[in-house]
């Protein structure tokens, strides 16, 4: 893809979390049944990475996990949402517990700066457990994505997991219903990957008008995450659907990085 595709679809994201931030935090305050699944499957105790952590609906519910011990570093690119997250996040009073967040652009891998020796939050140079939930299927390009999971990869401890999951709204005729004509944003379809969407977005707060955006989304099926894992030197350990209300409205995968390359 070319790099001003890439740019213009990230600036489509960029915009629209920018200018519904808000509204959309709103949307997102429950965790999903997929993501509860994953949370309640790992220790308790280990430092946790969360890229595109969003308005902090994970962290918050990290962070009160029973014997919880380890360091929880969000990572978005909004700031909007970030602020959303500090005000959720209720962390224990607890020594044990350290919560923290860093606005840094993951498409450009500008997050590893967040990670860098010497860092302000005191964060380690590899994870137990990174998580990337609803993010990847906003990422453009087969290669961007790539990179992003060859440095995951690279901050994870060894034997750590990386845990992601993708929008599936090719399970939901509703959802396929409102896909719009690329020209909306300006651009030719033959300039995008196969399985490139273009999503719009409507929600109406109490006594306001409805308020709409455009968003860059990209279809996944299981195959392509499994290739990603592998391309990467990961395991696959678990692949499932959830959410929604026919359960399968998100696919979710669990990735481990082997003890060594013998393993």
């Amino acid at each position: 893809m070319q790099p001003a595709v890439i740019q213009q679809l990230l600036d489509l994201n960029n915009t629209f979390y920018q200018t519904f931030g808000k509204a959309f935090a709103v949307t997102r305050r429950r965790i999903q049944p997929g993501i509860a699944r994953c949370l309640a499957g790992f220790s308790p105790i280990g430092d946790w990475l969360d890229l595109g952590c969003g308005g902090g609906t994970v962290a918050d519910v990290w962070a009160k996990t029973p014997a919880r011990q380890g360091h929880y570093l969000g990572v978005d690119f909004s700031p909007v949402l970030l602020e959303e997250a500090r005000q959720t996040v209720q962390c224990p009073a607890d020594e044990r517990i350290r919560t923290d967040f860093c606005q840094a652009d993951l498409a450009s891998l500008a997050w590893k700066d967040c990670l860098t020796p010497g860092n302000p939050f005191g964060a380690p140079d590899q994870f137990d457990v990174i998580s990337a939930f609803a993010v990847f299927h906003h990422i453009p390009d087969s290669s961007v994505r790539q990179k992003i999971c060859e440095a995951i990869y690279e901050y994870l401890k060894p034997g750590g997991i990386f845990v992601l999951s993708v929008w599936q709204m090719q399970n939901s005729p509703k959802l396929m219903a409102r896909l719009q004509p690329w020209e909306r944003a300006n651009l030719s379809p033959e300039l995008l990957e196969e399985g490139d969407v273009l999503m719009d977005w409507r929600f109406t707060l109490p006594g306001q008008p409805e308020q709409t955006g455009l968003r860059y989304v990209h279809l996944f099926a299981a195959e392509e995450l499994a290739g990603l894992a592998a391309q990467s030197g990961f395991e696959i350990v678990d692949t499932f659907e959830s959410d929604g209300e026919n359960g399968r409205l998100g696919l979710y995968q669990i990735w481990k990085k082997p003890l060594s390359f013998a393993d």
